[in-house]
């Protein structure tokens, strides 16, 4: 009997697995790292907030559009390494180096906690009227001109911010993997102020890759990016139908996508894979292959894929965390897809990516 996963190969393409710096990180303890960095004229500096990039003004609109092309806005060096001098509070990450000779350098600067300036005497004294709130020039006594505004200052409202998977499917590879790796720490270093052992604040360290604990009674504990692995599943039965399922956490009715669920602790990646179709489907699985695997910085997963196949057909969703499952054909699948009854996950998934594995073609 033919096996459906017979042919079955690990997926080619990975919209977040695009990386292919070098991290060069020999060089993330050097105490004169970014005083180097930013005094060599071909390091680019890229920008994050809160998880989101910076991209040109105007290019924010591309995540509407299915063939336009989005780029990282940059910064030269020096003139980050400047406006670091007076923003201690910006997070500077050192995200490797290209070429042969390892003599193009990327560094992503973290601007989440720079305040803003001026805004703390935007705030109108109670013994002021409303009129005294401003002066001749209509500015909060204190504020600063944007004409006085250093660049990192003026960022918020210079450049437009995108999320990490609406530029992942508009940008070249490199710069996909740049955003990567940015977003995800910064999205670490917005989660995880204090230390999680003792409670103390915690400092940038190691070229922006981990932090350091500064209670020096507690040994100053070096402290990394937590990872929390999860694995998704592409389920087929002995026809080669497809498993799709919609999720009651999904705020779209109309997305299906595959099984997924977090590895629980002590659990191997199959036997995850197995008992999150388990529980939230009813389906056993039988043989389980590898697919590949990718960041999901939503905040801090790693995808892992899979493809199994099913050794029982009938369905029984938990009604907690799934709603609904049913088989598909490619047909089928194809009708629901041109007749709205069913969207396919988004470009930036792996979802999407192993569901068109088994269709066969792009969606």
């Amino acid at each position: 009997m033919f096996s459906p996963l017979a042919l079955t190969q690990t997926l080619p393409f990975l919209p977040l697995a695009q990386g292919d710096i070098d991290y060069q990180v020999a060089r993330r303890g050097d105490p004169d790292l970014f005083d180097t960095l930013f005094a060599d004229p071909v390091t680019k500096v890229i920008l994050v907030r809160g998880g989101l990039l910076a991209v040109p003004r105007g290019q924010g609109n591309a995540v509407n559009y299915a063939s336009a092309n989005m780029r990282l806005s940059t910064l030269p060096g020096a003139y980050a390494g400047s406006a670091l001098a007076v923003h201690p509070e910006v997070v500077p990450i050192f995200l490797g180096s290209y070429g042969a000779l390892r003599n193009e350098h990327v560094v992503a600067l973290d601007i989440t906690r720079m305040s803003a300036p001026g805004a703390a005497s935007a705030i109108p004294s109670p013994s002021l009227g409303a009129d005294a709130a401003f002066d001749a020039d209509g500015n909060a006594p204190g504020a600063v001109a944007p004409d006085r505004l250093d660049m990192l200052e003026q960022a918020v409202e210079r450049f437009d911010w995108v999320d990490l998977r609406g530029f992942a499917a508009h940008a070249n590879a490199r710069e996909a993997g740049q955003a990567t790796t940015a977003v995800t720490l910064s999205i670490w270093y917005a989660g995880q102020r204090f230390c999680p052992s003792c409670g103390a604040p915690v400092k940038a360290a190691m070229g922006g890759w981990s932090q350091r604990c500064t209670n020096a009674g507690d040994g100053n504990r070096l402290l990394f990016p937590r990872i929390e692995p999860a694995v998704i599943t592409a389920i087929v039965d002995s026809q080669d139908r497809l498993l799709l399922q919609h999720n009651s956490a999904w705020r779209n009715p109309l997305l299906y996508s595959v099984s997924a669920g977090f590895v629980e602790a002590g659990e191997n990646l199959e036997h995850a894979a197995r008992r999150e179709a388990k529980e939230e489907t009813g389906i056993d699985l039988g043989e389980v292959r590898y697919l590949g695997s990718q960041p999901w910085p939503f905040p801090a997963s790693l995808m892992m894929a899979f493809k199994a196949q099913a050794l029982s057909t009938d369905i029984l969703v938990d009604g907690e965390e799934t709603e609904t499952a049913r088989w598909v054909t490619r047909d089928e699948y194809t009708i629901e897809l041109s007749e709205g009854r069913m969207e396919a996950p988004g470009k930036s998934t792996i979802a999407r990516y192993m569901i068109e594995e088994w269709y066969g073609r792009e969606l």
